[in-house]
C-alpha cells in the first residue's frame, strides 16, 4: 500500500469536503469498548462523530454498543464477513487468530507511545500489520488510538513477593498474560464488561485491565485495594479501527483519507486526555477509595523482564509470522534507540 504523509492526508481530507466524491458511505461500528468506557470507548464515540463531521456526510458513521451487533471479542470475523461494516477494536483481542496481531497492541517493556507511532506511521508497523495479518481475514485497519501506560494490576491482598503470584487465577491481556504464566499464574483474556462480576464471583482473583481512570470507572477498587505499577506489560496500548476489506477498497482515495486523517488525531486526542486525566483519577482512587498504591522493585521488574525475554524467544520458535514482525520491531527500535537514549531525560 502506497504510504501517505499525515500533511498530505489531511490536505485530501479538506479537498473530500468540497469535491465530489462517490456515493456516500455508511458504516455500522461494532464496539469491543462502552461508549461509557472513559478513554477506551468514549474514543470510539468520538471518533465516529468527529470522521461524520468533517467528511461533510461522505462518510457516516453509526456506533454500536457492544453486543448489539456483535460481541465485543468476536468483532474481526463480524468485519470480515460484512456483518458489521467497521469496528472500533484492539489488535491484541485476535490472538486466538494469530498470536502476532499482539506486537501490533502492547508489547512488554516495549515501545512507549511515541516510538509506537513512529513506527506505526512511519516505519512500516501499520502496512505490516495489514499485508501480513489483517488481510488475511478480508478486514483493512487503521491504527486509531493509544492509551498512556495501564497498571499492573489489582489485588485482594499486598504481594509480600512474586512467589504469592503462583496459582493465583488473573485476569490478563496480551503477551503479558504469557509471562504470568511462566510465573504459575493462571490466566485468562475477559472484556472489561465481564471483569468486576468475575472478581466479585471469585472466579478469578485479581485482574489488570486499563488505566486509573479506566480501573476506577469499572469499580475495581471495592473488592481489590492494593494497585500495583508500573503497567510494565502495556507501556503503551494501541486501539484500531478495523473496516471490511471490500467496503474500505471500494471507497474513494479522499473517503480513505478523511477516515486515516480522523485516526491521527484520535491518537493525538487520546494521548494527551489520558496523560490529562489519569493523575486525579490516581488521587481518588488512593484519598476517596482507600487504595492502596504499591510499585514492584527493581529486581522484580528484572524478573519479569527476563520472563519476557524467554516468551518472546519461545513466539519466535512457534509462530513464523510473529517472528517476521518481531524482527521487524526489533530492528526498528534498534535504529530508535541512539535517539532515545541521547535526546530524552533517562
Amino acid at each position: 500500500m502506497k504510504r501517505l504523509t499525515f500533511a498530505a492526508a489531511a490536505a485530501a481530507t479538506i479537498a473530500a469536503g468540497t469535491v465530489a466524491t462517490a456515493e456516500p458511505i455508511r458504516l455500522k461500528v461494532a464496539s469491543s469498548f462502552p461508549s461509557s468506557q472513559p478513554l477506551l470507548g468514549s474514543s470510539g464515540v468520538n471518533l465516529t462523530e468527529t470522521v461524520t463531521a468533517i467528511s461533510g456526510g461522505d462518510i457516516e458513521m453509526r456506533f454500536f454498543e457492544p453486543n448489539a451487533l456483535v460481541p465485543p471479542l468476536e468483532v474481526l470475523d463480524a468485519v470480515g464477513a460484512g456483518t458489521a461494516d467497521a469496528a472500533w477494536t484492539n489488535p491484541g483481542y485476535n490472538t486466538n487468530k494469530d498470536i502476532a496481531f499482539a506486537l501490533f497492541s502492547a508489547v512488554p517493556f516495549g515501545p512507549g507511545a511515541g516510538e509506537y507511532a513512529a513506527w506505526m506511521f512511519y516505519g512500516g508497523g501499520q502496512e505490516l500489520l495489514n499485508e501480513t495479518l489483517y488481510n488475511k481475514f478480508n478486514v483493512h485497519s487503521e491504527i486509531c488510538g493509544v492509551s498512556p501506560p495501564e497498571t499492573a494490576g489489582w489485588f485482594r491482598e499486598e504481594l509480600a513477593s512474586l512467589d504469592d503470584l503462583d496459582g493465583m487465577k488473573m485476569r490478563f491481556f496480551g503477551l503479558g498474560a504469557r509471562v504470568m504464566g511462566n510465573l504459575g499464574v493462571d490466566t485468562q483474556l475477559l472484556p472489561g464488561g465481564e471483569i468486576y462480576a468475575a472478581l466479585e464471583r471469585g472466579t478469578i482473583d485479581a485482574t489488570e485491565y486499563s488505566m486509573p481512570v479506566v480501573d476506577e470507572s469499572a469499580g475495581f477498587y471495592q473488592l481489590a485495594k492494593y494497585n500495583y505499577f508500573p503497567g510494565w506489560h502495556q507501556q503503551s496500548t494501541l486501539q484500531d479501527l478495523i473496516i471490511n476489506l471490500d467496503t474500505w477498497n471500494g471507497m474513494t482515495e479522499g473517503q480513505q483519507l478523511t477516515i486515516r486523517t480522523a485516526c491521527r488525531a484520535n491518537y493525538t486526542n487520546m494521548l494527551a486526555e489520558g496523560e490529562a486525566i489519569n493523575g486525579a483519577a490516581l488521587l481518588r482512587l488512593q484519598n476517596d477509595h482507600g487504595v492502596n498504591i504499591r510499585q514492584f522493585n527493581a529486581d522484580q521488574l528484572a524478573v519479569f523482564e527476563e520472563n519476557w525475554d524467554i516468551v518472546a524467544a519461545e513466539l519466535v520458535e512457534e509462530s513464523e509470522t510473529f517472528a517476521n514482525a518481531w524482527a521487524e520491531l526489533s530492528a526498528f527500535r534498534e535504529g530508535y534507540a541512539i535517539w532515545r537514549d541521547n535526546a530524552y531525560l533517562p
